[in-house]
């Protein structure tokens, strides 16, 4: 195969290619064999026509089309890899010259990745992690049990922040009811925000029985678009008030909330080992992420094609509602249930793409700089996680991944955990100091 490639820009260029004589004779015969079937012709049955006939009656010519349509992608995809270079997005594609038994030349206007300067990806300074667990965060954890095994306990008097009420609720604007305006015992925790600002703190104060005319006006954001903006009336009934009795905290306690424990000590060193376990992973998340970005922040990179942005768009969308209908919910059930539609969501996901595209690419080239590769008993273990993970055949999963693409999933962590156990914590009043310096310097 003849393959010319010249630069025409950063990240574009022409890719000229031919179709070999033998692999368009193979794409004439196929679209022979597809128009053939309902093909006629004077004298022959439909479907019968020979193709000595159907050349001299139409022209091999008419052909071309279908089989340039047929033989196109695999030699575009060759060519691509005879170049060495790394297309993106679709081409636009023209034939140079198409003439009869003789190689069809084509050219090819192509974006390409842009090139990847790597600057320092070892070593990168990140800020300081403090896993140390406190005793206020074993308290914290121990209130926040209490509250969860809390008491409700009728109460005589006053609702106050912090209790419950069970109320019914008849809701107006401008004297005519609305949709889900109105409720009937209806559990509320004063305080908790569960409903409208300011209709909680209207019930506070009152008591069981009391009749109550809540008014509030719904957010300008609302949801319910028909509602924003507007003041609304409820008509309220307190039935009744109950107040929290939280467990005391002792032994007992201890056992009600973790059966792997007989004491309050037992419990509250599980606790600490729990927490330990938190902030060790949300620490390690932390640096992974300080580091990739400055790993990233680096490198210098030229600019990046739209076909790249719009590729990790579509990338972001599939991923997004495939999770949602794992959950049984389809994309336009989604679209109503958030009030929202598709172009929303891709400009949602188009404003990091850039970021994640730059993220990828250093990822990448780090990978190849340190010539990282994927073994076949890790393809092997990702293949087994991912049926685990999305409750898949491993043969389903093996079919629809190309070793390449999950190459490419195992290098990029790889990188990632190379950067990441590399990186220097660092205290942040140190890194603050090294910013105001570089501030100062220019």
């Amino acid at each position: 195969m003849s393959v010319k490639w010249e630069k025409t820009g950063k990240t574009t260029g022409e890719l000229t290619f031919d179709i070999s004589k033998d692999e368009i004779k193979s794409g004439l015969d196929r679209a022979f064999r597809r128009v053939k079937k309902n093909l006629r012709v004077p004298g022959f049955r439909k479907g019968h026509v020979s193709r000595v006939i159907f050349d001299q009656y139409y022209g091999e010519e008419a052909l071309y089309e279908d089989a340039l349509n047929l033989v196109l992608p695999k030699a575009y995809s060759d060519a691509v890899k005879e170049a060495g270079i790394k297309a993106v997005g679709q081409p636009k594609i023209e034939p140079v010259s198409m003439n009869k038994g003789e190689d069809w030349t084509m050219k090819a206007t192509v974006s390409i990745e842009p090139e990847v300067e790597l600057g320092d990806y070892k070593g990168v300074e990140v800020p300081k992690q403090n896993t140390r667990v406190y005793a206020k965060d074993i308290d914290a954890e121990l209130e926040k049990r209490r509250e969860q095994n809390a008491e409700l306990v009728l109460k005589k008097g006053k609702a106050e922040k912090g209790d419950t009420v069970t109320i019914d609720y008849k809701g107006t604007i401008d004297g005519e009811a609305f949709d889900g305006g109105s409720a009937d015992n209806y559990s509320l925790e004063l305080g908790s925000g569960t409903f409208i600002p300011g209709f909680e703190d209207q019930l506070i104060g009152h008591e069981a029985g009391d009749d109550v005319d809540v008014v509030v006006t719904f957010p300008e954001d609302y949801g319910a678009k028909d509602l924003a903006g507007k003041e609304a009336h409820f008509a309220t009934k307190l039935h009744e008030v109950k107040e929290k009795h939280l467990p005391e905290l002792d032994d007992e306690f201890a056992k009600d909330v973790d059966d792997s424990v007989e004491t309050l000590d037992e419990l509250k060193e599980a606790i600490k080992k729990n927490l330990k376990s938190q902030k060790e992973a949300a620490s390690k998340d932390a640096i992974e992420q300080a580091a990739i970005e400055g790993a990233v922040k680096n490198a210098k990179i030229d600019e990046i094609p739209d076909a790249m942005i719009q590729e990790d768009v579509d990338t972001q969308l599939n991923q997004y509602l495939g999770n949602m209908q794992r959950q049984g919910i389809d994309p336009q059930t989604y679209y109503k249930l958030t009030n929202t539609n598709e172009q929303q969501l891709r400009a949602q996901f188009a404003q990091d793409a850039a970021e994640r595209v730059k993220t990828n690419l250093v990822l990448e080239a780090i990978a190849a700089a340190e010539n990282l590769e994927a073994t076949k008993d890790e393809i092997d273990k990702e293949i087994k996680d991912l049926a685990s993970e999305y409750n898949m055949d491993e043969k389903v999963v093996r079919n629809t991944l190309s070793d390449d693409m999950l190459t490419h999933d195992i290098t990029v962590r790889k990188a990632m955990d190379l950067v990441t156990d590399n990186a220097k914590q660092v205290a942040k009043s140190k890194l603050k100091e090294e910013k105001d310096d570089k501030k100062s310097d220019k």
